[in-house]
């Protein structure tokens, strides 16, 4: 008897241990929630992508509770772990006095950078502060969420990627008052208090870096805030951020996330949008594993796919563009060669059957490492 027992305890273990080998690296997905989606058609798809090895969806269906529930309950359902991914600073139709002010005086509210969408909250205000807060603990009471996953946690970019450039007709050598957010009353006269410089009278704030960090602090305590929200909740907190954060994410963006109170980060190392190779994404997360040394966080590299990857020399615009089948290989090996935890794709959406073929076949050989 005794005898049984021990055979099928090895058995057993045999099958657990594969089964651990085989999820070793998490593998996640960045979707929008459709126009048509339904808890059926959200489970036929993440049913289909944890085919393909997902462990996790981010799914972005803003702050539409009742979207969240449905979209969780579909994740759980499948049995993948669920983030709620909502685009935080970027909201439209609030009190017009939430929104930051551009150098040149105009309000995100109704003189955004670039594109419409770009309605960019005031991190320092405080409703700001407590309508985010409020949300994302309802968010964090829906019981299948695990993550509560903030994106565009940020001001405007005030120099936008290489590759956008061109796409907005821009040359930006250096950062231009239209995209140099805030300048409000509130964190003039904050900033003055704090550091004796009245930024107004200024003629190149660019070269203050106090009024850099400022304004990274501001991004950093409002994250902080909700994170304490959300872990107090009882759930988890991870964030979509800028790469670096030294090489991008700071200057670009005002985050320096390193110092964010997260669970889990996932920079978007998107190497076309930077002009860069493949082989850009491992070097960048090597800079991203370093930052976070110690802090618990865990690092998921975001790669982002070319759906026309046969047409892409034809591509101009680097939101359609992204890796080829042929290049998954290098920016995931290089990615967990650098110390990251996991990869995240955008979007699953865009996977051709010739780019989950090489992702599969990367994400097995590195399992059964």
């Amino acid at each position: 008897m005794k005898k049984i027992i021990v055979i099928l305890a090895l058995i057993v273990t045999a099958i657990t241990g594969a089964n651990a080998k085989g999820n070793k690296i998490p593998l996640y997905a960045w979707n929008g929630f459709g126009d048509n989606a339904t808890f059926e058609t959200l489970k036929n798809d993440f049913k289909e992508w944890k085919r393909h090895g997902v462990t996790g969806v981010c799914i972005n269906a803003g702050m539409d509770i009742e979207k969240i529930a449905t979209a969780a309950k579909a994740a759980k359902k499948v049995g993948l772990e669920y983030h709620a991914w909502v685009p935080t600073m970027v909201q439209g139709g609030k009190d017009s006095t939430w929104y930051t002010v551009n150098r040149q005086g105009e309000s995100a509210f109704d003189h955004p950078a670039y594109v419409p969408y770009y309605t960019t909250l005031d991190p320092r205000n405080p409703k700001v502060k407590e309508f985010l807060i409020e949300k994302f603990k309802e968010i964090a009471a829906i019981p299948e969420v695990d993550f509560v996953q903030l994106d565009y946690i940020r001001y405007a970019d005030v120099i936008l990627a290489r590759g956008l450039w061109d796409k907005y007709g821009l040359i930006m050598n250096g950062e231009y008052a239209k995209a140099d957010y805030c300048y409000c009353n509130d964190c003039v006269a904050a900033f003055k208090q704090q550091s004796g410089i009245d930024i107004t009278k200024v003629t190149d704030p660019s070269k203050i870096k106090e009024w850099a960090q400022f304004r990274c602090d501001a991004v950093t305590d409002l994250v902080n805030a909700i994170s304490d929200a959300v872990h107090a909740a009882g759930k988890k907190i991870s964030a979509d951020v800028f790469p670096g954060p030294k090489s991008h994410a700071e200057w670009m963006v005002r985050q320096q996330w390193n110092k964010w109170k997260l669970d889990a980060v996932f920079p978007m190392n998107y190497n076309d949008f930077y002009m860069e190779p493949a082989a850009w994404v491992g070097k960048v997360t090597k800079e991203e594993a370093e930052a976070v040394k110690g802090t618990g966080m865990q690092l998921y590299s975001g790669i982002f796919i070319c759906k026309d990857w046969r047409h892409k020399d034809k591509v101009v615009d680097p939101e359609n563009s992204g890796l080829l089948p042929s290049e998954i290989a290098e920016a995931v090996e290089t990615s967990i060669k650098a110390g990251a935890n996991g990869i995240s794709i955008f979007t699953p959406n865009d996977m051709t059957p010739e780019h989950w073929a090489e992702l599969e076949k990367v994400m097995k050989t590195l399992n059964d490492k």
